[in-house]
């Protein structure tokens, strides 16, 4: 999903999805895992939160389109969802500087995602 041709009110509900600190944290600990994702319990282990707590935070998410969730045999795989990442920092840095490219992105970061 392109960002840019998405309506502002994805945009706003992707951010007010992470506009929340176990969401946000959920979040992060996801890009952290990468491609490898992580299982629900070992999410909620990390995160120190109840795993019915955590349930609801990933759903908010996942209705964001920010997270993924894949059956691996008995488990879900959480995964963060790079593209609609990406494509939201897009959105929000697209016009930055007069349009002109005045932020210097780490060979790294581009690499990443």
């Amino acid at each position: 999903m392109n960002m840019i041709q998405t309506s502002e009110s994805h945009v706003v509900e992707a951010l007010a999805a992470l506009a929340q600190t176990q969401r946000l944290r959920a979040f992060r600990a996801l890009v952290v895992a990468g491609a490898e994702g992580l299982t629900p319990s070992t999410l909620a282990a990390l995160l120190q939160i109840a795993p019915s707590a955590l349930s609801f935070h990933l759903k908010a998410l996942s209705h964001a389109g920010l997270v993924s969730a894949e059956a691996s045999g008995r488990n879900l795989i959480y995964r963060a969802e790079f593209a609609r990442m990406n494509d939201l920092l897009t959105y929000l840095t697209q016009d930055c500087c007069q349009g002109q490219s005045c932020a210097v992105v780490p060979e790294a970061a581009k690499a990443c995602c």
